[in-house]
């Protein structure tokens, strides 16, 4: 049982300038341990929580002493238990989340216990931002026109959601319409340091988006978890992890003229790609730090998941208190922040001697090295400089289709496709640009790109140039302040002048709402194999996922984005071709279109002001007429409808019962799928559109609606039939069962038959076979995905055997049961001779107490073959999940338990 917290001793008051208190606080310095000081910052915040929460129970003083010695520790990979302080989620998350809430509390009620246990202990902060297709750009009217669109479709879900809101204590909604949800988190919901009672904490956070990490800019350590994970965490469930090695990334100079923030994160993620940081903190310091704006700090800290951290920190200084005020926090709150973490020892201050801290690895880079540079065609890690870009294009077009190539014929590289676009004459060829979109909460919330972007913009139209009318063109702020600096700066007209009209408040064309391309459009690049291009200001890019029709996706600053839009190609060398030709006829180069540093700072010094935070804030959860209008029930019990399409009550807890199933080997499984490297939780479970000829198309069809109403996989994730269907539902899905051949399918091994992967899934199923998933490296990088794993669960998936797997995917996996195993070094499925057509046998212990995290484990086919796995349960924690047949069940009978 638990017990008092031992270090009650260390519980001291932090006394107010003017008299009086702000609250007690566990002190760190009252522990008079040398070895603290030296910590990493972040490794701090861990510790700080451990004390607070130590019980003897969930949390031991043994973990505490683990943390305090982490210079010893780290090396060994110890597991410590985790309280985040809130979770935040979005509603394309958030949706399932509440969905599982709301069958554990009917769970929970058929085996006796009380429902109502079932209940969010810590703040849960969801921001609906994911609802914003793109259906309308270029027009004035496009916020309107997208929102109601969206209440159209959304209608159910959105209702779903106030429900949970009221059904459910200690859950905050953010309306539609408010901004991305990482950028709302930066801006409003971030605390800093928490006041819960008369406790003072630091602000910690584990979200349902891997970008959750953008709140490490502001000094709050954030990260992406999966979605099972944060319920259970809501549900007072300690996470468990891995003490974290923490890479020390030392800043100096300045970025030089005309550099922007996102050319800085771009190079960043190539080194620490190149350095390896996957499941590491990764801790920013040195003088450079002082030279970046929180802004700058946090477009860094948001790309971790791309170059594969768990995070990217950022302590507080002066910057950030700076940032605190200028958004609105209170001059109370903000000497709050700071009087708790000088006394607590996480504060930097660059005027005071600094005490060396101790880090696992070391990197360091001279800003002013940073240059002008985009990411892609595929990755977000593979970075071209500027000037290398047309050369680099031209070796894509060349080499064999991959991550660097698309294997043009050299005798069509050049050729050019004429259409009519409305009654105007168009061409395309390939690398002509079809998508130019400024969105994503890597860039939306830095004023200093935006008001660049917009800079960029104004130059083009004094000189002439003019985008063509059939690039998509789209802006998507993450709030509603970028809006007000963009009209007071007078520069958002220019913006629409060159068809960068606003489309909403959220997520667009980052997460694959980019909407329908123009039927001209379409056609032309589909009936003549155009490999067209798309740039956005986004942070992920792999294939399929901004458009289904744009086979090259560039990540590039907002700046950037406006220029190649103007040029129409990302086939141009920008220091020696026109962009195009201005007024009087006269070449118009890349030079005479850039803004200075100095331009864009005086821009933002007399645009970017307190008020417009204040103002947008203040109302942004008094929501909207339609928010405000949808009826919900007031029960807290959900009553279901069966005739739902969106939301639906998942299969997980049907026939549970308050005995654990225990372990599960695997006996004779078939390959559903046979994978190579980086297969991404887009290829696995789609957000974007849901194709007509698919398994989910079909579903929804017989259920009376129509095509035009479909929406997209995200907003469905509500319900369990439909992402089921939508699992390796992606379009660039390469299988290597089918030889070459890409798409969602599959080859029924007993059969021979080319199926869906639903409907060979389910054939399996139905014929009581089990399945495994062969794949490379990086198995489940990209997006922090549930239904990535509850959907092959599923599906009948029994097993992942990968060469390595993406750290928050191989945790989902575990909640939801699915064996995760990774190949020994230097061996994978063709070094071993596997061809996906044997029958897999994983034996495991019967007895959860016979197996331990990371033991080798011997997999056997049918036709002889036999090798040795790493069983990929990492601490004794997920293999009590294992037992339980997942993390949800596990929580729901530990609460009947207690009760």
């Amino acid at each position: 049982m638990a017990s008092i917290n031992p270090f009650e001793d260390i519980l001291l008051s932090l006394p107010k300038p003017e008299g009086g208190e702000f609250g007690k606080y566990f002190s760190l310095p009252a522990l008079k341990d040398s070895r603290i000081d030296k910590l990493p910052y972040s490794i701090r915040i861990l510790l700080e929580s451990a004390i607070r929460n130590c019980d003897n129970f969930q949390v031991t003083k043994s973990d505490v002493e683990k943390i305090i010695d982490w210079q010893n520790t780290s090396p060994k990979q110890v597991e410590i238990p985790f309280k985040p302080a809130r979770v935040l989620l979005q509603d394309f998350t958030g949706v399932p989340a509440v969905v599982d809430l709301a069958c554990m509390r009917d769970a929970m009620n058929r085996l006796g216990g009380d429902s109502n246990k079932i209940n969010p202990l810590v703040p849960v902060d969801l921001v609906i931002d994911h609802s914003v297709q793109v259906d309308l750009a270029r027009s004035e009217n496009a916020v309107q026109i997208n929102m109601e669109l969206e209440f159209q479709r959304n209608n159910e879900r959105f209702a779903f959601l106030k429900w949970g809101a009221n059904a459910f204590h200690n859950m905050l909604v953010v309306p539609p319409g408010s901004g991305i949800v990482h950028q709302v988190n930066l801006e409003y919901l971030g605390r800093v340091v928490f006041n819960n009672a008369g406790i003072l904490y630091p602000d910690s956070v584990v979200g349902t988006d891997s970008h959750t990490t953008m709140i490490d800019g502001l000094g709050v350590a954030g990260w992406g978890v999966g979605g099972i994970e944060a319920e259970a965490t809501m549900l007072g469930q300690p996470m468990s992890m891995v003490l974290p090695g923490v890479v020390g990334f030392k800043l100096s100079g300045k970025l030089c003229n005309g550099v922007t923030a996102t050319d800085l994160v771009l190079t960043v993620t190539q080194m620490l790609r190149k350095h390896g940081v996957v499941g590491k903190f990764v801790e920013f310091y040195g003088e450079g730090v002082g030279e970046l704006s929180l802004a700058d700090r946090a477009t860094i800290a948001n790309m971790s998941p791309e170059y594969g951290a768990t995070m990217g920190f950022f302590p507080v200084d002066h910057v950030t208190l700076q940032y605190l005020k200028l958004t609105g926090r209170s001059h109370e709150t903000v000497t709050m922040i700071e009087a708790y973490l000088r006394a607590n020892k996480m504060f930097v201050d660059y005027n005071e001697p600094q005490v060396e801290t101790v880090y696992s690895s070391y990197l360091e880079l001279d800003l002013s090295i940073v240059e002008p540079c985009i990411s892609g065609p595929k990755r977000p890690h593979d970075r071209v400089p500027l000037k290398e870009m047309k050369a680099d294009w031209h070796s894509c077009l060349d080499s064999k289709v991959g991550f660097k190539g698309f294997a043009v014929q050299k005798e069509s590289q050049d050729k050019v496709v004429k259409f009519d676009f409305h009654g105007q004459p168009a061409e395309l060829k390939h690398g002509s640009v079809v998508i130019a979109a400024i969105t994503s909460c890597t860039n939306t919330s830095n004023p200093s790109v935006m008001l660049g972007a917009a800079l960029v913009a104004k130059k083009a139209c004094e000189l002439g140039l003019e985008v063509k009318p059939w690039i998509k063109t789209s802006l998507a702020p993450g709030s509603g302040v970028v809006t007000k600096y963009l009209l007071r700066s007078g520069l958002q007209q220019y913006l629409n002048q060159q068809g960068f009209h606003i489309v909403g408040y959220g997520c667009t064309t980052c997460i694959g709402n980019s909407g329908d391309l123009d039927e001209s459009v379409a056609n032309a690049i589909s009936e003549n194999d155009i490999v067209a291009a798309a740039v956005l200001s986004g942070n992920r890019n792999f294939e399929g996922r901004v458009h289904p029709l744009t086979r090259a996706n560039y990540l590039a600053s907002p700046p950037l984005v406006v220029a190649y839009a103007l040029a129409g190609t990302v086939d141009i060398d920008f220091e020696k071709e026109p962009i195009g030709t201005g007024k009087n006829g006269k070449s118009v180069y890349f030079k005479d279109i850039w803004p200075s540093t100095e331009e864009v700072a005086e821009v933002v010094q007399s645009s970017v002001l307190s008020d417009m935070f204040k103002s947008t804030y203040e109302a942004i959860t008094k929501g909207n007429p339609m928010w405000n209008n949808l009826s919900v029930p007031v029960s807290t019990l959900y009553s279901w409808d069966e005739n739902s399409t969106y939301i639906h009550e998942p299969p997980y807890f049907k026939n549970m019962s308050m005995n654990p199933p225990g372990p599960h080997a695997v006996k004779d499984a078939y390959c559903l799928l046979n994978f190579g490297d980086s297969i991404t939780t887009d290829h696995i479970s789609p957000a974007g559109s849901i194709h007509k000829d698919s398994p989910a198309a079909k579903y929804l069809l017989e259920r009376g609606v129509d095509r035009k109403d479909f929406n997209s996989y995200g907003s469905r994730r509500g319900n369990d039939e439909i992402m089921a269907r939508g699992t390796f539902a992606n379009i660039r899905l390469v299988n290597k069962l089918l030889n070459g051949v890409v798409g969602p399918k599959t080859i029924h091994i007993p059969t021979g038959d080319r199926l869906s992967v639903f409907d060979a899934a389910m054939r399996y199923k139905a014929d009581g076979h089990e399945t495994i998933v062969l794949a490379g490296a990086e198995y489940g990088s990209g997006s922090s995905r549930d239904w990535a794993a509850k959907g092959p669960m599923l599906l009948g998936v029994k097993a992942v055997i990968a060469k390595s797997f993406e750290r928050i995917h191989r945790s989902n996996l575990v909640g939801m049961g699915i064996i995760p195993l990774c190949f020994k070094p230097g061996d994978d499925a063709d070094s071993l001779g596997l061809t996906g057509y044997e029958r897999y046998t994983i034996d495991l212990p019967s007895n959860i107490s016979s197996i331990r995290p990371g033991q080798d484990i011997i997999v056997v086919t049918d036709n002889g073959k036999s090798f040795t796995c790493t069983l990929r349960f990492d601490t004794e924690v997920e293999l009590a999940y294992f037992n339980h047949g997942g993390i949800l069940p596990y929580v729901i009978r530990n609460l009947i338990n207690l009760s």
